[in-house]
């Protein structure tokens, strides 16, 4: 090769590098590897572009600060980049530290909230005002998800957020507390509350009895067995032959955390009723189950000295991932929930004419039951166990409804109220075929967060539910996306445990170790031989 042939070689190897380079700007690829492609973007997200009349301009506000010490925004530059490589530069991304760009005054105006963060340096602790926020813009509509922590529900927040802008439209679910004792917002249902409004759903409460507007997208109804009297289940009965779509939270049992968990059977006033006339049995009955959570109790062994001990409490426990109706668009990529002194809910045998249900997520095998004596006092625990022989199995948590539903007012005079001159509508001429959803736990949408923790995967799926209530099918899918990691105590047979763990010590101390010194012996010998020949 002469000389002007390495010179013209070299100079195109250069011209192709820089090219590359500059052509990488634009393109952006990754392969994700995880269970359900947890960091890639759904066909929905990708797709999007073909929504979008005029561009969509997404601003991701993170301070330096706190990329420096933390994996998360580099997790989340990824995501927005990956909207704005499919589409079709239909979506501009913009990333900003609004400290170094003068514009933090103007971030928090948006409502882009500060946070507080532990730093460490030069060995003094210090605290730093950092922010993590994004703003979407069309036209001269914004929206903003104030706080961005995490990927857990950031496409579902990110797509559906896109969606309401472009299309105009207020996204809005209907809300009744049916237990007097509690209260939205601020009170029992806090997580829920704002994790609607997060996510651009606003909340129309209605207190029972309330007229539910015909035009509202679905309804949830949580707890009211004991309080919601006939005319508010007319109300809600009335909805469902319209056509309404309703999420059913509810309990059969109630437990008093005020004294000492004491656990009574509800007198219903006429709700469960209704939904067994629909289809969804709640059985009087409390589910307990292996796959238990781990609380800490305190023990006072003697005046002035508390001692505290880790224990399973069966009532609490988790629904495995492999648990939910994988035919179902609610639970096609389940990702589990977690439950808290739920009861069981059956479908009716044989449910009405025409109506058809699907069983949504049950418990494990190893379930069983109390339906006598209820016991949930952690200082009885010696009498959680006391019908498992007999009760063990999988047990139908949460129920889907679809049909034409038979009003539980048929044949009955419309109900009326004492010292009220209002009267009720009548019935809708002809029914609509709907859906409802019911779960046997009101304490699963948050009612008791003084003692329970609203869990990240509880939330994804009550949103999840808003949005296939609300008629958005599509966005289930990114709903049931999950970052969490794989589960390591899936297996509860003991027996099978055990052996899966002997394979395992098989494997990594014997047959790893033996092919290592196999394929060592085995070039040793072949450098011998090429030794030999030479």
């Amino acid at each position: 090769m002469t000389k002007k042939q390495q010179t013209i070689i070299t100079t195109l190897t250069l011209a192709i590098i820089v090219l590359a380079l500059m052509l990488s700007s634009r393109l952006w690829f990754r392969a994700d590897f995880t269970k359900n492609k947890a960091y890639t973007i759904s066909k929905v997200s990708q797709n999007l572009y073909l929504e979008i009349p005029d561009q969509v301009r997404i601003t991701y506000y993170i301070s330096s600060k706190l990329s420096q010490v933390h994996p998360m925004p580099g997790e989340v530059d990824d995501l927005l980049r990956e909207y704005a490589a499919h589409s079709h530069g239909k979506i501009r991304y913009t990333r900003k530290d609004p400290v170094k760009a003068g514009l933090a005054q103007a971030v928090e105006q948006m409502g882009i909230v500060p946070q507080q963060i532990q730093t460490t340096e030069n060995n003094e602790l210090s605290f730093a005002t950092v922010y993590t926020g994004i703003s979407i813009e069309y036209l001269d509509k914004v929206d903003v998800l104030p706080v961005v922590f995490s990927l857990d529900t950031l496409e579902y927040d990110l797509s559906s957020r896109i969606r309401s802008l472009i299309r105009g439209t207020a996204r809005e679910a209907g809300v009744i507390v049916g237990d007097s004792f509690r209260t939205w917002g601020q009170g029992s249902y806090q997580s829920f509350a704002q994790s609607l409004t997060q996510s651009g759903i606003t909340a129309r409460v209605l207190s029972p009895g309330d007229e539910i507007p015909d035009a509202l997208p679905c309804l949830f109804v949580l707890g009211g067995a004991e309080n919601l009297d006939d005319w508010a289940l007319y109300r809600i009965d009335r909805y469902i032959r319209g056509g309404g779509k309703v999420f059913f939270a509810v309990d059969s049992t109630y437990v008093d955390v005020q004294a000492n968990l004491n656990v009574r059977a509800l007198e219903d006033k006429g709700l469960l009723a209704m939904l067994a006339s629909y289809g969804a049995v709640v059985k009087p009955e409390m589910v307990l189950d292996k796959t238990a959570h781990t609380i800490t109790v305190t023990v006072e062994s003697r005046p002035g000295l508390r001692q505290y001990r880790m224990m399973q409490y069966p009532h609490w426990f988790q629904v495995q991932q492999n648990a939910g109706a994988k035919g179902h668009p609610l639970t096609a990529n389940f990702s589990g929930l977690d439950l808290y002194w739920p009861n069981p809910v059956a479908l009716a045998d044989p449910l009405p004419e025409g109506v058809t249900g699907t069983v949504l997520f049950h418990s494990t095998s190893e379930a069983w039951l109390e339906t006598q004596n209820f016991t949930a006092n952690i200082d009885m625990a010696y009498l959680f166990e006391s019908e498992k022989d007999a009760t063990r199995g999988a047990k139908p948590l949460g129920v889907d409804l679809t049909g034409v539903f038979p009003s539980w007012f048929e044949g009955k005079p419309t109900p009326t109220r004492e010292g009220s001159s209002e009267t009720l509508p009548d019935m809708p001429a002809e029914a609509k075929s709907t859906r409802i959803i019911v779960v046997g736990s009101s304490d699963f949408a948050g009612a008791s967060e003084q003692t329970t923790n609203m869990t990240q995967r509880n939330i994804s799926f009550l949103l999840q539910a808003a949005d296939w209530l609300g008629n958005d099918d599509d966005m289930v899918s990114i709903g049931n996306r999950s970052t969490e990691p794989a589960r390591l105590d899936k297996i509860l047979d003991e027996g099978k445990k055990k052996a899966a763990q002997n394979w395992v010590i098989a494997i990594n101390v014997g047959l790893v170790p033996f092919l290592l010194l196999a394929v060592g012996l085995l070039v040793s010998a072949r450098r011998r031989r090429y030794m030999h020949g030479l």
